[in-house]
């Protein structure tokens, strides 16, 4: 790794696994606006600053004022570096630059010579072309000469191009003669703008390929974001346990075979209002009870609402966040990105050894990028799975049974071990809440439909198991007394009711069922 260059720019060697061979040619293309200059700035001041070696900067049009303006803008001490004589900026034109090339002790050669450059930034192989089209030159020879120029100074050397729509950009030979290329995409979706960067070649090396997303950002400059599909699996075995977790409701967790297995990922699917939300919250703080840390990373609810929220039901999440407990992560799903989302989670999990999280909820990722969520999913669930961290995974669906439409356009279902379904049930004309567990992976679990309730403690289940069924009737009977609960239109099995109705006599008044106690 000695011969290796790091290239300082955040993020882009991990992804390069560590930097990029010492003396490679670099070429950077992309559009107006993707972040070529910016990059390049990076890779000359942080190689001069951090690593100890000294570069020049090469412009053909953009004036040495504006690089220092640009690199200000960073918090980077362009000035400074130059005053040391660390960084060299040399303005000058193709034909000057290509004439410097033909000669081994020309005035270029001999000032990067003189300050020790080991970095070189040449700002942009697209006049260089323009110049070879107007002057009626080989363009093909030029590249061949800035090539070998490059390689006699015995430098590491980064040169942009532009490409846009009426531009192919770097054609097929030139791709052929630079050792690593790095390909920049700027595009508008949903009207913001997503930066992308791809390492398509890189002689000498390997690196993670595919395309990665990248941000410029104030005293940081060109960040980049690895793909979160691109996490690399710590171990063949995946770590299991036979540890149950709590959801915080016995009830629940009698139906779940005794709660939940740790590492493990559950879906908890259900219509808005449901108490998707609530079932989080009694979860996470049940978990920090029995001394786990917990996130709860919420997409729909701004932290100070769901705190009040969840105030009202009993639960003080203020003074778990105030005791290091819990972390709350909340980002608008208005500017989105899911590397970058990935990326802080995985650092705030990771620094904080946090073993219990809950996302609240994986609709939004859908709603940001509907054909990269699946695959985020599955990167998120492998993740926590390998860390033995339980996870819950709440999704607000609009249809009925919750299942089908996960399965078709999530791709979501088969990644999860635990579902639990929350639905609405009309009863005459009443809406009661339901809740069923169709599938716990390694468990036996209860097959039924159970009526819940939200109040001070979350959900709590209504028993059933002490109610005769003789001596209640319509309007609001135990569940145990209808079929096709979860179509929300439950037929009535009862033969009081079919009784009084036959003989036209009134319904005798409701049971009152008796609903669990808050752990």
């Amino acid at each position: 790794m000695n011969d290796w260059v790091k290239t300082g720019v955040m993020g882009l060697d991990e992804i390069l696994h560590g930097g990029i061979p010492r003396n490679n040619n670099l070429i950077v293309e992309g559009p107006p606006g993707s972040g070529k200059t910016t990059l390049g700035l990076g890779f000359i001041y942080h190689g001069a600053r951090d690593h100890g070696e000294p570069g020049a900067i090469v412009s053909f049009e953009l004036d040495p004022a504006k690089l220092l303006r640009d690199a200000a803008g960073f918090d980077w001490d362009l000035q400074g570096m130059i005053d040391q004589g660390k960084i060299k900026i040399i303005q000058t034109s193709p034909a000057v630059l290509l004439s410097e090339f033909r000669s081994e002790d020309g005035a270029f050669t001999a000032a990067l010579r003189e300050m020790g450059a080991k970095r070189l930034l040449i700002d942009g192989l697209t006049p260089m072309r323009l110049y070879a089209e107007v002057n009626d030159l080989p363009f093909r020879e030029d590249v061949h000469l800035l090539i070998e120029g490059l390689t006699r100074l015995g430098v590491t050397a980064m040169v942009t191009a532009e490409k846009d729509e009426s531009m192919t950009g770097v054609s097929a030979h030139e791709r052929f003669v630079f050792d690593t290329i790095i390909s920049l995409t700027r595009e508008e979706m949903r009207r913001r703008v997503h930066r992308r960067l791809a390492v398509m070649k890189s002689r000498g090396q390997d690196f993670i390929g595919g395309s990665h997303t990248m941000r410029i950002e104030p005293s940081v400059g060109v960040h980049v974001y690895r793909r979160a599909q691109s996490r690399p699996v710590a171990s063949v075995d995946q770590p299991t346990s036979e540890e149950r977790l709590s959801t915080g409701s016995p009830a629940i967790d009698k139906m779940m075979d005794g709660g939940i297995y740790k590492g493990s990922v559950t879906l908890v699917s259900g219509i808005s209002g449901t108490g998707k939300t609530v079932l989080s919250v009694q979860f996470l703080t049940h978990a920090i009870k029995n001394g786990h840390k917990a996130m709860l990373v919420s997409l729909d609810e701004h932290p100070a609402q769901l705190m009040r929220n969840a105030r009202s039901l009993g639960f003080d999440l203020q003074a778990l966040v105030d005791a290091g407990q819990l972390f709350i992560h909340y980002e608008s799903p208005l500017e989105l990105e899911l590397d970058v989302h990935f990326e802080r989670i995985v650092k705030l999990v990771e620094e904080q050894g946090i073993d219990c999280v809950v996302f609240d909820s994986i609709a939004v990722y859908e709603m940001t990028s509907r054909n990269e969520v699946a695959d985020y999913l599955y990167a998120l669930a492998t993740f926590f799975k390998n860390r033995l961290a339980t996870t819950l995974f709440n999704y607000e669906s609009p249809e009925l049974l919750g299942v089908s439409q996960i399965s078709e356009e999530l791709k979501g279902s088969h990644l999860v071990d635990n579902i639990i379904l929350l639905n609405y049930v009309e009863v005459s004309t009443v809406l009661r809440r339901a809740i069923a567990v169709p599938k716990v992976r390694g468990s036996r679990n209860q097959q039924v439909t159970r009526e819940y309730t939200i109040g001070v403690g979350g959900l709590l289940l209504l028993d059933e198991s002490d109610n005769d069924t003789q001596s209640g009737a319509v309007p609001q009977l135990p569940f145990s007394s209808y079929y096709g609960l979860l179509s929300r239109s439950p037929s009535r099995q009862s033969p009081l009711i079919e009784g009084a109705v036959a003989k036209g006599e009134p319904m005798p008044e409701s049971a009152d069922l008796p609903t669990e106690k808050p752990q």
